[in-house]
Formats: C-alpha cells, structure tokens, sequence
C-alpha cells in the first residue's frame, strides 16, 4: 500500500467516527488516550487560538511568523478545502503521507481501548475531532515541532484542543455563532472562549464588545494571565491598498513594525495581522523584545490564506470566500467594497442548512448586483430553492442553480459581459473548498470560454 492509499485509508476510518458537528462537552476522552501516549502534547510549546471569525488566518500568519524566525512549527486548523492534510501542517507544508499515516499507527492501538472505557461508562466512542486532534498532537511531536499553532475546533474550554496547555491564548473577534452548543448570549459564548486561558499565560486578543472583553479581563485576571487587547496594547496604525494585497503599519506590543506588505486582501487581514504579531512578541521575548524587521517582513509575505479573498479567476475576476456566519459575511461585503474596483459583483451563494443564511443574506445583498443560488455538496447543505426564496422575500432576484459548477458557470458568463463585474463565491467552507478546485479544474485564470 502506497503512503497515499495509507493516508486515505485513515482518513476513512476517521470518517466512520461521529462528524464534526457531533459535539460534546468532553475533553477528558482526548486527555485519557493522550495520556496513554505520553502526553505528546507536552513537548513543546503552544498559541491556542478561538474566535468566531479570523481564527484560521490569524493562525495562519502566526505559524509563517515563527518559521521566519527560524523555529520548527505545526499548524492545526480546521476544516480543509481540498484534502485532510492540509488541517495539520508541518514547517508550512501539509503534513507527508507517510508521516501522518505512521502517527496513526501510533494511537490506533489505544483507540480500542479508550473506546472500551467509554462503552463501559455508557458513553459514546471516540469522535472525528477527537482522534484527528490527538493525530495532530502526535505528527506535530514526531515531526519534532517547536511551536504548535493550534486553532480551536468548537468553543474553548471543553474542546478536545483545550487538552494542550497554550502559552499565548488568542482571541480572534468573538459574535454570536453555535449558540445551541456554546450558550445564547455573547457572554455565555465567551465564558465558553475563555477556557484557553491557562495559568500564567500570555492573551492577546482582537477588539472586542465589552460585554465579551469583560469575560476575559475577569478569566485573565482570575488565571494569573497578562492580557493585552487590540486598540490598548497594541494595533493597526495604517492600512492602505498595494497590488496583490495590501501595506499595513502595526503598533505592537514590543515596537513599531512601518509599510509591512500584506499579501492577502480585505481590511480585517490587516486587524488579524496586527493580532498575529502581538502573540508572536508574547511569546517570543516576553512582549518587551521587538521581532527583527525582516522577521516580520518575511513572515507577513509568506503568509497565506486560503479560501478567504482567495483569486481563483480572471477575466472574469473570481474570488472565494469562507464567509459561513453573518459577521464573516460582514467582513466581506466590506472588502468587496475597499479591497477591488468593481461596479458590480455576481453572488455565488450556496450554505448549509444550519446556518444563519438570513443574516448572511441580509450582510452580503447590499454589497452585490446579481445572486446565483447553488448549494455545498453536502448532506448538511440548505436546498438552492430556499436560498433563493430567502433573497427574493428581500425584494431581489436569484437564479437557481443546483451545482456549484452550473452556478458558477452562470455566474462568469454575467460578469464576462462586462470588464466592471466580477464574481464572489460565499457561504460555506465546504462550497470555497469546492470551487478552488474548480477553479483548478477549470482553469478559471485563463479567463472565460463561452
């Protein structure tokens, strides 16, 4: 068997597990088969990261910041786009066959009897989320990392992430999202979030709503943890336009950093930039030891961010974007507006069922001249039809458009009549992982074919 068909086949057993959205409040079921492993989470050090929004490409720009200085790094986010390795990586890169499919022959002998444990206390098997978290946690020591940068699954004190003890907790912006798992209040959210934070550790967070900013001074203080916030400690003092991204200036907690290029659209790029290198100055030198001006310039410029303001096409110009909650939908009409010039843009819109769509719609509609309906391929995904039904109760047209290939077509053919349009392609992960591989396909920056 091939290390590919290796891999694959692991992937499939994790699939036969409970999904993702199979959540539990139970990170003592992670913590005993670490324990049977040694604890690999333990060897070496930790950024944990929760929000709701902006998680992943602050995540991102954290682990490109600590490779530029040198250090060995893992990366573990979730969900991915195209293949399951790209959720954790290793010095940047998706993690080799080989090497995740031989950590998996590492844990799988205390699956059973961790499992067995649980049946015998009438709980429920291993998940997904579970078992692909120790996997990382296990690829990560063997690699050997320094640093794993490691962006929460669900929540924060009970996700089976929060089994590993981060130095540095950041917080991304917190909003209301999964409320029927992590509570109804943005407070109760929160509370929720604020389980990361570990004794003595450093927090760095976004600007926040007060109610939320007062949940983690509270924790923080409570913990014995520094805490810096975005706006007080540190910040985004310019941010202008530069070909292929943009040129950002950021007030950190340790210095100055002046015309930092960006290659990554959108204003919250920048916010989410300025967050990054303040959890990197906490945890390198403290927050009180600048980082190297050419640490920091090369750190930014590798960053990536894929699936978020992603160019997948021109001619007509197509972008992709995770946008799957109102205030990433938020965001994103913002960066329609800001990041390019266009007069109009056509909305690829396809979601899942569980979802705010109102609120996404309600977001996005003003920032957009056409919709086309589609849907993820998934059975989780919200019928095309209601999608559309959502948008013409708001007194604007949508077409419907079962696959995102047929949307997608439509889509490039309205904008390709014009050089003033372009097209958005918003509303799920899954439906961004599905069109850069269309795009891929396609070959969409060859420009359209009728």
């Amino acid at each position: 068997m091939s290390d590919a068909q290796r891999a694959d086949a692991l992937y499939e057993k994790l699939l036969d597990r409970a999904g993702e959205r199979w959540v539990q409040p139970r990170k003592e079921r992670t913590a005993r088969i670490l324990e049977l492993l040694d604890d690999p989470q333990k060897t070496y050090r930790v950024v944990h990261i929760t929000g709701t929004n902006g998680k992943t490409s602050t995540a991102r720009m954290i682990e490109s910041l600590l490779r530029a200085h040198g250090l060995r790094t893992g990366l573990f986010t979730s969900p991915h786009l195209k293949r399951f390795t790209e959720r954790i990586m290793i010095d940047g890169e998706p993690i080799a066959d080989a090497a995740v499919a031989d950590a998996w022959d590492e844990i799988e002998p205390f699956i059973a009897i961790v499992d067995a444990e649980l049946e015998a206390s009438g709980d429920a098997p291993l998940t997904f989320f579970e078992l692909l978290t120790v996997l990382a946690f296990v690829a990560a020591a063997d690699a050997p990392v320094d640093v794993l940068v490691l962006e929460v699954g669900m929540g924060g004190s009970w996700d089976s992430t929060n089994t590993a003890d981060g130095d540095v907790a950041v917080f991304a912006p917190i909003d209301m999202d999964h409320a029927d798992r992590l509570g109804d209040t943005i407070e109760a959210i929160a509370e929720v979030k604020s389980g990361i934070i570990k004794d003595g550790a450093s927090v760095v967070s976004a600007e926040q709503d007060p109610a939320v900013a007062a949940v983690l001074r509270r924790v923080a203080a409570e913990k014995g943890a520094t805490i810096a916030f975005e706006g007080e400690g540190f910040g985004l003092s310019a941010q202008t336009l530069a070909v292929g991204g943009q040129l950002i200036s950021i007030h950190g907690l340790a210095a100055e950093y002046a015309d930092e290029y960006l290659p990554l659209y959108g204003a919250h790029q920048g916010h989410n930039a300025a967050l990054a290198v303040a959890a990197v100055e906490s945890l390198i030198g403290g927050a009180s030891q600048p980082i190297a001006g050419d640490i920091v310039a090369d750190g930014l410029q590798g960053a990536t961010s894929p699936g978020r303001l992603q160019l997948v096409g021109i001619a007509p110009t197509v972008v992709v974007d995770a946008a799957h909650n109102p205030h990433g939908a938020a965001a994103l009409a913002r960066s329609l507006d800001d990041s390019f010039d266009f007069d109009e843009w056509g909305l690829v819109l396809g979601s899942f069922a569980d979802k705010d769509i109102a609120g996404i719609v309600d977001q996005l509609l003003p920032a957009v001249a056409e919709v086309f309906a589609t849907a993820p391929d998934s059975d989780r995904a919200e019928d095309a039809d209601a999608i559309a039904d959502l948008v013409e109760a708001r007194g604007r047209r949508a077409s419907v458009h079962p696959t995102l290939a047929e949307a997608a077509d439509a889509a490039r053919e309205w904008a390709a009549a014009s050089e003033r349009r372009a097209v958005v392609i918003a509303g799920s992960i899954v439906l961004a992982g599905e069109a850069v591989l269309l795009s891929e396909d396609e070959d969409w920056k060859s420009g359209w074919r009728a």
